[in-house]
């Protein structure tokens, strides 16, 4: 191998300290043999992403020297070769070692001495160069076999690093194609695109450009309708584009000077990807093939569960005496809406319920619970073989607070089909073993999931879908909830009478009149339980430093305070008051551990929030917890640094590798907030973001608060909120719905005509709009949490 100007270290590996198998992440110590830096120690710590690498062998390791804040000098492998033996005592010792079992040092010197030192180039060129052992044709592949294996794996990572992936993305497309990556890359670089997460179309168009592929190339064109099929999804939620703007928006990607058939081409490229069962074109819509697949799965399953559903075996007059049980039981008194929502809940396959806070939604899910325990003679004991109810909600919060209220154990949803929240989870097919399930927070549940979830009901099934429709959407494509109940195929009861509203709470009416797009001077009014202050973006950090501060200093914990803001850039954005409010809360001191990732900095005692679903540790994304220590490499043996964080009385440990997961949870975005609730809820919107203003995410945002609201920023940017309707996501589940169950959308059923009550006209007066210099937390003068503790237990 020629000398490169990259610093480089020749050695043998002594001790492998650490490795990922995810993403072939590893630290270990070599034995320097050589090596163009200054190093002047007989050994060094090299880290990166490396295929197979074996103790005892030599490697040549090309990267740059880093020095780690707490390990000191290492050196970060950007590439890798194995150093093949070449003399006749390395070449016996490597033939005789642990990775060819049935050779030992005769055989070795058998084969040395027949082929000489150039011995492994000659096996790879002739996998016959062994058969004068007469070893047998099964061993003989073998070791053939492993030699390739060993040589091609290290030839394909170099090569990807050549081509500047990058060691992490290099290990991830190893992963994907393994030995065959550089054909695989060759004949169609922009196959990256749809196969391997972090690929995008201008990463794959630097490495077409380095392989002479041309600006209007077939492959390029179809990597560029592949892109932006997934971009425009990933904007917009909805699952489909629309083909016209589809090819308007490519045609720009793709910036060739390329003669006036660009269009046919652009056309021929779409149909060779529908040919290939990646995108779907219908009516002038182009679907993700999955998203397309979903909708009609969602559809059919429905139907399959309403078909196979044999009515019940009890009477109404059994059900009024069992209501009855109930209410005394919860000592609540259900009106008519609720009533027929629990009727409806227990005698029919599917039934949907939705409301706003304070409708009712919670205490109608502990009334389905027991009623349809006792009418169907069903136990409530989850330890029971006979135990047939599953509960489970989108987040980890939500879930908690499902299983809170009823006494019975809820669950994610990721965790009640045992999906990894990975790639993985795409070929999964759970089942559920129950009669009974109901999903709460169902507007969060986006369609490639609630896909997976309905598919996995068996049938006779009775499912309950519990939400509120007007929330935010699912993060993910779709807006399956909505679509359901609009579909207006399923029993369906919208609560609207307001039940829980104490007498000094004006947060959930305020929720109300704000989905309604009631705008006057009093949303703007202090109050007992809410305030606002008025200022500009450049100004939001130092009023939420001081209102984090006053609210400390008069007992309210950090956790139960949280920050929503709907963007992360800017003076307001999470990111920037994360930082802000954690210097804070959680400032830096002398002798007290830090540890740091990129910009962000880990404290003990920081809150976070978690990012994907870990199922074997019990922890899901959007749980928030804290951090309750910092476990730094040299204070172990295994040399990496963990951190240890509490979610809700589970204690997990992560290594720096799963630190990405993590991100500080003092601010964060409307949408994580969903499925959760806290005690306050501090609220900066400002002109700033007016992009993503839109009346659900302010309605989302002010439902999040149980206590104490304090809206920050701009006047006109609350108001714009309330004013701007988010346009409906554009999908076709409801269209796959009338088709399965062979019906126009006017012959839908009319059971959904329930009866409900409209909500009293409740608007609060004129009220002067506060400046800066008053006091953040003005209309709470001596609250504590104690007094809504005192209340509670009055």
């Amino acid at each position: 191998m020629a000398e490169s100007n990259k610093q480089y270290f020749v050695g043998t590996v002594k001790a492998i300290f650490f490795e990922n198998p995810e993403n072939l992440f590893k630290i270990f110590t070599i034995k320097i043999k050589k090596t163009n830096t200054d190093w002047d120690a007989g050994d060094i710590v090299v880290t990166g992403s490396f295929g197979e690498i074996s103790e005892e062998e030599e490697y040549r390791f090309e990267g740059h020297m880093v020095d780690h804040p707490k390990y000191g000098k290492q050196f970060q492998a950007t590439s890798y070769k194995r150093s093949l033996p070449s003399g006749r005592k390395e070449l016996i010792s490597f033939f005789s070692s642990d990775e060819f079992p049935g050779i030992g040092k005769k055989k070795a010197e058998k084969i040395v001495d027949k082929l000489g030192n150039n011995a492994i180039d000659k096996i790879l060129q002739d996998p016959h160069a062994l058969d004068f052992l007469k070893l047998g044709e099964e061993k003989t592949n073998t070791i053939v076999e492993q030699i390739s294996k060993n040589h091609q794996t290290e030839q394909v990572l170099y090569q990807l690093n050549n081509y500047s992936f990058g060691s992490t993305l290099s290990a991830r497309i190893y992963q994907k194609y393994g030995v065959q990556t550089l054909e695989k890359l060759n004949d169609d670089p922009y196959q990256l695109v749809l196969d391997v997460k972090g690929v995008g179309f201008k990463r794959a168009d630097e490495l077409a450009k380095k392989l002479g592929i041309t600006g209007d190339d077939p492959r390029r064109i179809k990597g560029a309708l592949i892109q932006m099929v997934s971009l425009m999804i990933n904007e917009t939620g909805d699952t489909f584009v629309l083909q016209t703007e589809l090819i308007k928006r490519v045609s720009g990607v793709l910036n060739t000077n390329s003669t006036p058939d660009l269009n046919k081409k652009l056309l021929d490229g779409l149909k060779k990807l529908v040919n290939d069962g990646v995108l779907l074109v219908e009516d002038g819509h182009v679907y993700d093939k999955g998203l397309s697949d979903s909708e009609w799965s969602i559809a059919q399953s429905l139907k399959m569960i309403t078909d196979t559903f044999k009515g019940v075996s009890w009477t109404k007059h059994q059900f009024k005496k069992e209501l009855k049980h109930v209410e005394k039981s919860f000592s609540v008194q259900y009106d008519k809406s609720q009533e027929r929502a629990i009727e409806q809940s227990l005698t029919h396959s599917v039934f949907l319920l939705t409301g706003g806070p304070g409708t009712g939604k919670t205490t109608i899910i502990n009334a389905i619970v027991s009623a349809y325990a006792k009418l169907n003679d069903a136990t409530l004991d989850p330890a029971s073989e006979d135990y047939a109810i599953a509960l489970a909600a989108p987040t980890g919060r939500a879930a908690k607070h499902m299983g809170e209220s009823t006494g019975l154990p809820a669950m994610t949803i990721h965790r009640l089909l045992g999906l990894t929240g990975t790639e993985d989870d795409e070929f999964a097919e759970p089942t559920l073993d129950c009669k009974l399930l109901i999903i709460d927070e169902m507007s969060m549940v986006d369609t490639k999931l609630f896909r997976t979830l309905i598919d996995a009901v068996q049938p006779g099934t009775q499912v309950v879908l519990v939400g509120d429709k007007d929330q935010l959407p699912s993060v993910g494509a779709g807006q399956v909830f909505s679509d359901l109940i609009n579909s207006q195929v399923f029993p369906t009861t919208i609560l609207k009478e307001i039940h829980r509203q104490d007498e000094d709470s004006t947060i959930i009416q305020l929720a109300h009149d704000i989905n309604e797009g009631v705008i006057v001077d009093g949303i703007f009014q202090n109050r007992a339980d809410r305030s606002f202050i008025n200022c500009n973006s450049r100004n939001v950090p130092e009023v939420l430093s001081q209102i984090i501060s006053k609210s400390s200093e008069r007992g309210f914990d950090i956790a139960d305070v949280q920050v929503l803001a709907p963007m992360y850039r800017g003076q307001a954005g999470i990111d920037n008051l994360n930082v802000v409010i954690q210097n804070v809360v959680n400032p830096m001191a002398p002798k007290r551990k830090e540890v740091s990732v990129g910009n962000t900095k880990y404290r003990i005692n920081d809150k976070v929030v978690y990012l994907v679903n870990t199922p074997e540790d019990n922890v899901f994304n959007g749980e928030i917890g804290k951090i309750v220590g910092i476990i730094l490499a040299k204070e172990n043996t295994d040399h990496v640094d963990r951190l240890v964080i509490d979610f809700d009385g589970n204690e997990v440990t992560l290594d720096r590798k799963d630190w990405l997961n993590i991100s500080l949870a003092y601010c964060t975005s409307i949408h994580k907030a969903q499925g959760s609730e806290f005690e306050m809820v501090i609220l900066p919107l400002v002109n700033e973001e007016s992009r993503m203003l839109r009346r659900n995410l302010l309605y989302t945002a002010v439902t999040r608060s149980k206590r104490l609201l304090i809206m920050v920023g701009d006047r006109q940017a609350f108001e714009r909120s309330i004013r701007d309707q988010s346009n409906e996501r554009q999908t076709t589940l409801k269209e796959r719905i009338f088709a399965s169950f062979k019906v126009k959308p006017q012959e839908t059923v009319s059971e959904n005509k329930d009866e409900v009550t409209e909500p009293k006209d409740y608007h609060l007066t004129l009220d002067m709009v506060m400046n800066n210099s008053i006091d953040p937390m003005i209309g709470m003068d001596n609250v504590t949490p104690y007094n809504f503790l005192e209340k509670n237990n009055a």
